[in-house]
């Protein structure tokens, strides 16, 4: 089979900018310290309304590529525009989602899932007529007054996607947020993502070290290279479009596109 699904970029060479990007990462690196070089002049433009998965071996950058475009770290070098405006710090344009699920835990499900909109001033019947809508988008209509601790992992995980939805950003931003559940419910949450980007049309940029994850979810898949952290590939799924979500890890394509990216990871592991 002919997949043509992959085009390999030399940095610093541009990246081909998308028709209607949300957001441009030019000429970002970042340094820790004196001598660690994180991210090397990352050159990237992300297209409005697609899902985008950040993926690479351990120590490669994505969470800090991901946390430069949140404006919770500042690169060294290079900028982030958001929409055409300099990323300077958080803004309400892109909302984040953790990997720890970061809720407050004397705080019910309703008030967690309400709090980005508390921040912003909304008033309480709106931001819990909101927070009640995206609860039960998430699966977790009936637990509105419940606490965290009183919820399963994966629970816990949908009560900070509720919140990011919650908040109408244009963009989210997930830092392997399927990493602390067990394989079922990372499974479940994998077809819930794949069904919200169709339903939300909002921009997901998306960080995974699961290869299988990110060919199920992706429009589009960055590799990064190891430290120093550059980008090594571009993947665009040919997975044809409306596919049966349980079809699709049967889908050659699916299988064909999983097995060339590790083909291209394993040097980096060996």
């Amino acid at each position: 089979m002919s997949l043509a699904l992959a085009k390999t970029y030399e940095e610093p060479t541009p990246v081909t900018k998308p028709s209607n990007p949300i957001i441009e990462v030019r000429g970002v690196s970042k340094v820790y310290g004196n001598d660690v070089v994180a991210l090397d002049n990352i050159n990237i433009a992300f297209e409005t309304g697609h899902l985008t998965s950040l993926l690479g071996p351990s120590g490669c950058g994505k969470t800090t590529l991901l946390k430069i475009v949140a404006g919770l770290l500042q690169p060294t070098a290079g900028e982030v525009l958001v929409k055409g405006k300099p990323v300077t710090g958080p803004g309400p344009e892109r909302a984040f989602v953790f990997q720890d699920f970061a809720l407050m835990p004397w705080a019910s499900v309703m008030d967690n899932a309400a709090f980005g909109l508390k921040m912003q001033g909304v008033p309480r019947s709106e931001r819990e007529d909101k927070a009640r809508h995206y609860i039960a988008e998430v699966g977790l209509a009936g637990f509105e007054k419940k606490y965290p601790h009183e919820l399963s992992g994966g629970m816990r995980q949908r009560v900070g996607l509720a919140r990011a939805l919650a908040v109408n950003a244009d963009v989210l931003l997930m830092d392997e947020p399927f990493s602390a559940v067990d394989e079922q419910t990372r499974r479940k949450f994998q077809e819930d993502l794949f069904r919200l980007r169709e339903v939300e049309k909002k921009t997901f940029l998306f960080v995974t070290h699961s290869i299988e994850e990110a060919v199920y979810v992706s429009d589009r898949i960055i590799m990064l290279s190891p430290r120093p952290g550059r980008i090594s590939e571009i993947i665009d799924p040919a997975i044809p479009k409306g596919i049966n979500p349980d079809d699709l890890r049967r889908n050659d394509v699916y299988l064909d596109t999983v097995e060339q990216i590790w083909q291209g990871i394993r040097k980096y592991v060996e």
